[in-house]
């Protein structure tokens, strides 16, 4: 049996896909362990899986607050310029106490997000098997093809794709820094950014072929599971008050504490007459709760039991979040995107080219809001179910974990005609 490291950016959604390909993994009577600071362990709720402490100098207990603080608000020149050096910062730890603690915890393979370079650059300077994980949108750039972070689809002069790629690598210049020195420092191939930075060996998605843009140049080993996903509480204690519509709310776990958006919705919802459970992860206080609840709210909670909710609801309102998406993708239900950071206008684009749904501005007004729900709360979008063989083939975190297994055992990834690539 192998040991498996886990590295990804320490948020909740990315432990969370995370968490159910480790625990598919530990089924299979494999160890894992997640590698960070201190404060990451908070998003390990299965006992089963180890963690490993990392950076008690520069990022004690109690540091990864205000970086997530930063990370929920990037909007603005100066505001990004930070949470970039931020992210860089943290890379940088990670590739400097990565190699002795690896070793210390006798590490047989690592599981790399795509998001984080430090586990790929440090598991390739270690000669360790190193498997790429994508949570999000997977970074593989292609010729034709916008970057996962922009707001539109292909069709676009190429003019655009290279500039906004221009733009983008320019302000990733503090990770490419950081991605310099190690290959310096360990003696590896140079590379430029993220997409430098994949495995050779095996990439996994949970973004579906069938969901992205087309693709033409993935290589063979590429594969793409569906949504990784553990099972839930089937939410039978939650009951809808009475037979209006019902609409889901939720902007995630960063972006909770947006009152003002949330206000915009529930207006909305109350010019529309329908039932609306929103949910705010715990980033609304007592009396923001309350006043949403006195504009028309029907239900205010800090979670609610998702998969449950995307399946009992006619509609989900999203702020594009890969996992909420797929989630309600995979129900049949319509969703309003407002996308407000990182890789969500990129989801709100697939979810409009593939017409799962609507997508609107972050500072829509209610009226707009009202404008976009109608049509859907009338009836199923035009891409309803077109997913769902994908889906059925897929074999989400399960397959994952047989993909990560054949490439650790035989160090090669074979080509799986029976799966949907990237």
């Amino acid at each position: 049996m192998s040991h498996f490291a886990v590295i990804a950016p320490p948020y909740p959604s990315h432990y969370q896909a995370l968490q159910a390909v480790a625990g598919q993994l530990l089924e299979r009577g494999h160890q894992v362990t997640f590698f960070h600071q201190a404060d990451a362990r908070q998003w390990l709720d299965d006992p089963r899986i180890g963690f490993c402490a990392l950076g008690a100098s520069s990022h004690p207990p109690g540091s990864l607050q205000q970086a997530l603080h930063l990370a929920a608000r990037p909007h603005g020149p100066l505001r990004l310029r930070r949470l970039i050096r931020q992210l860089a910062e943290t890379s940088a730890m990670l590739c400097r106490e990565l190699p002795d603690a690896l070793r210390a915890a006798k590490v047989d393979a690592v599981l790399c997000d795509q998001m984080e370079v430090a586990g790929s650059l440090i598991g390739e300077a270690l000669g360790l098997p190193r498997i790429s994980m994508a949570c999000a949108l997977p970074v593989n750039r292609e010729a034709g093809l916008p970057l996962p972070v922009m707001p539109f689809g292909p069709g676009h002069d190429l003019r655009l794709y290279r500039g906004t790629e221009q733009v983008h690598d320019w302000l990733m210049t503090p990770l490419q820094q950081v991605i310099d020195e190690v290959c310096q420092r360990h003696q590896l191939p140079g590379r430029q950014g993220l997409h430098g930075c994949l495995s050779p060996l095996a990439q996994i998605s949970q973004t579906l072929a069938a969901f992205d843009f087309p693709r033409q140049h993935l290589p063979a080993y590429c594969h793409a599971t569906g949504p990784w996903r553990r099972s839930t509480a089937a939410g039978a204690e939650w009951v809808l008050s009475d037979q209006r519509p019902l609409v889901f709310a939720s902007l995630g776990t960063l972006q909770g504490h947006r009152f003002g958006l949330f206000m915009r919705i529930v207006r909305a919802c109350r010019t529309l007459n329908v039932q609306l459970l929103l949910a705010h992860c715990g980033a609304l206080d007592a009396d923001q709760q309350a006043q949403l609840r006195n504009n028309g709210a029907t239900w205010v909670t800090d979670f609610a039991p998702q998969q449950w909710a995307v399946q009992a609801a006619q509609v989900v309102i999203s702020h594009g979040g890969l996992n909420t998406v797929l989630d309600a993708v995979a129900a049949h239900t319509p969703l309003l995107v407002l996308p407000i950071a990182f890789d969500q206008p990129g989801v709100a684009a697939r979810v409009a080219y593939h017409q799962l749904g609507a997508v609107l501005p972050r500072w829509a007004s209610s009226r707009r809001i009202a404008a976009a729900l109608r049509p859907l709360l009338a009836g199923p979008c035009a891409g309803a179910g077109t997913l769902d063989q994908a889906l059925g083939q897929a074999g989400g975190a399960q397959r994952a974990a047989e993909l990560i297994e054949s490439a650790v055992a035989s160090d090669r990834l074979p080509v799986s005609h029976d799966l949907e690539r990237l």
